[in-house]
């Protein structure tokens, strides 16, 4: 099946709006990567003292992980206060510092917004819980118990059990999609939308480049609160939890992704056009219908710039026959969507462990992302080829992992604090006793060690994103006849005056591939990649790299 991409050719020519489309995105969580006072917690202080070692990769933004005012019951993703920034990350101040010193390095700054929900501690649910007169009564969902006292219908939490909670003061179930302490916003009530716009704009006017948005397609329930399906077993996958938890059994056909998120998407994407070069970057969490939603929140130029779904986040690995099934579902279900693909992030367990890649492997997937058609998102430390840390159970901290535990450890091995100096005590993350403990396998990768080996994978990850800096085809070119070849993924990347042609074996053993006839010139030696002619034989972890000009 032909791979191709239908946006129009005016996007291969990249202008400080459009810096986002093929960009390259460092995701740092604020509380791991560096601790600039001693207590134990990374701070923006911290990322400020990092800012060059960022610049130094080569990326082309930051994404900060929620660092707002919150009982940090999710660890920030529980915002208290919107507009204010929680006094273990610093001062509004220290953020002006942040954002000033990235821009003049070059870095745009996306931060967290997290609309579908908030804290049970911010006043707008403090108020609202109150009573059902007062003026924000109706600002998060509410419903009425059924006769015999139970739920109003079957829906289920990510973080386990039902997604209803019941309230004494109001003696009513109020929604919560993730944790109790989590209700979620009432997005039926255009008052609610109204003041997360204003929340938006409060961040734009600072300065801020765009949002990752938490959770984008769960802003709105269904208004009948209709119960979901059951999901039949042969259906239910880990993609967005894992097997234990029983919100796999459902079709989450009503509880999110409703069609009235569009227009909100769209008045989100009309706020952020009224800022130059601006983006909006989503987070699609469904296990059944993610590159659809992706599509359907992407489509055109009115909504989001980019969504992220879930495909190579989950356990599965990256064999050709599974990347390639993911484009052509891409190019069935939403074929002008503009993708950002992760390997990892503060959600999963990191894909070096996850998929038990050894060293070659590791760097053969960071200039197989730096090759595929969308944007790309690092995770902090992937660069170093950090493998997942292991958190002993009296150590944890996440709600998931402790909930679901020890089937499912939860999201702390890959939360532990970034690891800068092999020798150091707690690496170089903090002087006093780190909020979890630093990893000695992780440590052994750390950030000092690296830098002093031309030929260490932090090098190699700083070489695979200049090679997409430096051919336009790489960054926002179309991407057509991909192909499987028994464990040989290879596919055609173009603009309008250069072709990239990339081949990469993903499997266990050697195989066989025909190259593309004429005058092609290999590329990215430096990186590892074979040079090759006419009928080649890459070995596991190999791939080959060619270039053309067109006319």
């Amino acid at each position: 099946m032909n791979v191709q991409n239908n946006v129009d050719l005016k996007h291969s020519t990249k202008t400080a709006s459009d810096w986002w489309r093929g960009g390259v995105i460092y995701q740092i969580y604020p509380r791991s990567f560096q601790d600039s006072n001693g207590d134990g917690i990374g701070d923006l202080r911290g990322i400020t003292q990092r800012l060059d070692y960022i610049a130094g990769l080569g990326v082309d933004a930051i994404w900060i992980s929620p660092f707002f005012k919150s009982p940090m019951k999710d660890f920030g993703y529980d915002v208290s206060d919107y507009r204010a920034i929680d006094p273990m990350f610093g001062t509004m101040e220290d953020f002006q510092t942040l954002l000033d010193r990235a821009h003049g390095l070059g870095l745009r700054v996306m931060i967290d917004l997290v609309l579908s929900h908030t804290s049970d501690q911010h006043p707008w649910f403090v108020e609202s819980r109150s009573n059902r007169e007062n003026p924000k009564a109706d600002w998060y969902v509410w419903a009425d118990p059924k006769p015999d006292g139970t739920p109003p219908n079957n829906w289920l939490s990510i973080f386990g059990g039902s997604a209803w909670q019941w309230d004494t003061r109001r003696q009513q179930y109020y929604l919560h999609n993730f944790l109790t302490s989590q209700p979620d916003l009432n997005f039926h009530n255009p008052d609610v939308q109204d003041a997360l716009l204003d929340v938006a704009r409060f961040w734009l006017d600072m300065g801020v480049d765009g949002f990752r948005l938490d959770t984008i397609n769960f802003y709105f329930h269904d208004a009948q609160l209709r119960d979901n399906p059951a999901l039949p077993l042969d259906q239910r996958n880990a993609t967005i939890a894992p097997m234990v938890n029983p919100y796999n059994h459902q079709d989450h056909l009503y509880s999110k992704s409703q069609p009235e998120n569009i227009a909100f998407l769209e008045r989100l994407r009309a706020l952020t056009d009224q800022y130059d070069g601006r983006a909006c970057l989503g987070e699609v969490g469904d296990a059944q219908r993610g590159l659809e939603i992706m599509g359907e929140y992407t489509r055109g130029d009115t909504r989001m710039h980019m969504c992220y779904a879930f495909e190579f986040l989950e356990k599965r690995r990256l064999t050709a026959e599974y990347t390639k099934h993911v484009f052509d579902q891409l190019l069935s279900k939403a074929g002008d969507a503009w993708p950002c693909w992760a390997f990892s992030n503060h959600d999963v367990q990191r894909h070096a462990s996850r998929w038990d890649l050894d060293e070659a492997g590791i760097r053969q997937h960071a200039v197989l992302m730096m090759c595929l058609r969308g944007s790309a998102c690092l995770y902090q430390g992937e660069e170093l080829g950090l493998p997942e840390a292991d958190v002993p159970f009296e150590h944890l901290q996440d709600p998931y992992g402790i909930e679901f535990w020890p089937e499912y450890k939860g999201r702390d091995g890959c939360r532990t604090p970034m690891v800068w100096a092999a020798q150091d005590e707690q690496s170089g993350f903090t002087t006093g006793a780190p909020w979890l403990p630093v990893s000695t396998t992780q440590a052994e990768r750390a950030v000092d060690r690296m830098e002093a080996d031309p030929q260490s994978v932090l090098n190699h990850y700083r070489r695979a994103i200049a090679l997409r800096h430096e051919y336009p085809a790489l960054m926002s070119g179309t991407q057509s006849d991909m192909r499987e070849t028994g464990p040989i993924l290879s596919f055609l990347r173009e603009d309008g005056t250069q072709q990239v042609f990339c081949a990469f074996n993903l499997g266990d053993g050697a195989a066989e591939i025909d190259l593309p006839e004429g005058n092609w010139r290999c590329i990215g030696q430096d990186l590892g990649a074979v040079e090759v002619q006419g009928r080649a034989t890459l070995a596991p972890s190999q791939f080959c790299l060619m270039v053309r000009e067109k006319g």
